[in-house]
């Protein structure tokens, strides 16, 4: 789930304000003094599928396998038509108020502050933080288990395929997490302007890649694999296949998880027309084309392998072959995560410096580092370099102890999809529209938020099952592929 580089507005002072004092709309700013924004329906749609096609999208062959050709189709495209109707909340949340004049909210936790307050900004801040923290653990393991598998790849080349070339992911997480500690020291680096499209074109290499080897393989094979009710029971037990269907509705929810990003790209978008309406209809195209596009890769990695769809379908080695492709596929996946990695784990280090600053002045404190080279110099801070560091041994650690992505992406998506997705644009709309407590409308919308619920406790139990049987396999630090 790659997110985009946003910050257009970066180059004015803090409160956002014009140099002249005015706040009056004009050729250069807009109403709120901020420069004038130029995002348009076709704009916001690219940002929303770069937002959203990424990762997430390896495992999608798996949950397929797992609920069927008749429920995992319709799972999906339930997923979408939810993420489509909640967005829409989401989108009228921009502006507090009237829809046209009202006060922008530039971030999603800038609307639950000004249109909901209270306790929710405080819920808000953890579900959003763990979602964060969640995703970059998620990251960590997928880069790892990529970097491992080109060295797979080229290994079971080389001895014809009679080496099982187990090896230990450790290694590739302990390099893409020293990577992190060098990157993690570059002021603003999820700002960079170049960062959102290499990973719109790594995310539609890797994904892409997927979905022609899924084609191949079907064409190989000369039949569909699979069943309309998934993963038999014999293959694996009762049990397991309660777990699993459960896990997969997280996988699933995973990747389409864009809630946390939407107001920032809504604040990309001119208006007139207001900018809810352009959102509503970008959403529209972004989900109708991603949809399509998850359709096709989990659908063709499942038709391809059946009940034995990996859990990563280009890491799992359904596919040997042509080994060259399968290493394109893993160093875009890298590429991607690297970077990625930074745009979730940046909102984190600003949010404790912000904090600490407040708590200890000193913290801000920086030094000035000549780089012979640069023509400014490089502004060290000693709190940012500790901290930052810590938190990027943190989570490789973490990674370390519960290197399985399948459930991870389980968990993360099962924590973020509910409160992120459904609770807080319900909440906020019931709010913006005024609806009556107990009305027809709001009891409507309270089943639609608890029936979300109910799917992501499900899957969140299902996805910690995984967690724990695997963990009954695999000895801490000592997991082997």
């Amino acid at each position: 789930m790659p997110q985009t580089s946003l910050s257009h507005n970066q180059g004015l002072d803090i409160e956002g304000s014009r140099v002249d004092g005015s706040s009056h709309p004009s050729k250069c700013y807009d109403d709120d003094g901020r420069l004038k924004r130029t995002g348009n329906v076709w704009t916001a749609s690219s940002h929303i599928i770069t937002a959203v096609i990424g990762s997430g999208v390896l495992s999608l062959a798996w949950a397929i396998a797992q609920l069927g050709w008749v429920a995992g189709p319709a799972v999906m495209l339930l997923f979408s038509l939810v993420t489509v109707y909640t967005s829409s909340f989401l989108a009228e949340s921009y502006r507090a108020g009237d829809p046209n004049s009202g006060k922008r909210n530039y971030t999603y936790m800038d609307a639950v502050r000004s249109i909901l307050g209270g306790v929710s900004v405080t819920l808000c801040g953890i579900f959003q933080y763990l979602n964060l923290i969640g995703i970059v653990i998620g990251y960590t393991i997928a880069a790892s288990i990529s970097m491992m598998a080109i060295k797979r790849s080229n290994c079971f080349h080389q001895s014809g395929g009679k080496n099982p070339c187990h090896m230990s992911s450790n290694p590739y997480m302990i390099i893409f997490g020293i990577t992190q500690i060098f990157l993690s020291q570059i002021p603003d680096f999820d700002q960079i302007w170049w960062l959102s499209s290499v990973a719109a074109v790594m995310s539609f290499t890797y994904s892409i890649i997927g979905l022609a080897l899924g084609i191949v393989k079907v064409a190989e094979n000369g039949t569909l694999m699979g069943s309309l009710t998934g993963i038999s029971i014999g293959t694996v037990t009762e049990t397991q296949k309660i777990w699993r269907t459960s896990q997969a509705l997280g996988d699933i929810a995973f990747a389409y998880s864009f809630a946390v990003v939407l107001i920032e790209i809504q604040d990309t978008v001119k208006s007139p027309p207001s900018e809810a309406k352009t959102m509503k209809k970008a959403t529209k195209i972004s989900i109708a084309v991603t949809t399509t596009f998850y359709m096709l890769c989990g659908c063709m990695g499942y038709a391809a392998f059946g009940d034995a769809a990996p859990g990563n379908l280009l890491t799992g080695f359904g596919f040997y072959n042509p080994y060259w492709l399968i290493d394109i596929a893993n160093a875009a996946i890298v590429v991607h995560l690297v970077g990625a990695y930074q745009v979730f784990a940046q909102p984190i280090f600003a949010f404790v410096e912000k904090e600490a600053a407040k708590k200890w002045s000193h913290t801000d404190k920086e030094f000035k580092i000549p780089i012979p080279g640069l023509s400014s110099p490089y502004r060290l801070n000693v709190f940012r370099m500790v901290w930052r560091t810590l938190f990027v041994i943190l989570t490789t650690v973490l990674s370390m102890l519960l290197p399985f992505f399948n459930d991870i992406v389980g968990v993360i998506g099962a924590l973020g999809f509910w409160p992120l997705t459904v609770y807080f644009p319900v909440e906020m709309y019931i709010a913006q529209r005024k609806i009556p407590k107990w009305s027809s409308r709001w009891i409507c919308l309270q089943v639609f938020s608890g029936a979300c619920l109910v799917v992501s406790v499900v899957a969140a139990v299902g996805s910690v099952a995984g967690v724990l049987l695997d963990l009954k396999k695999y000895k801490p630090f000592q997991s082997n592929y």
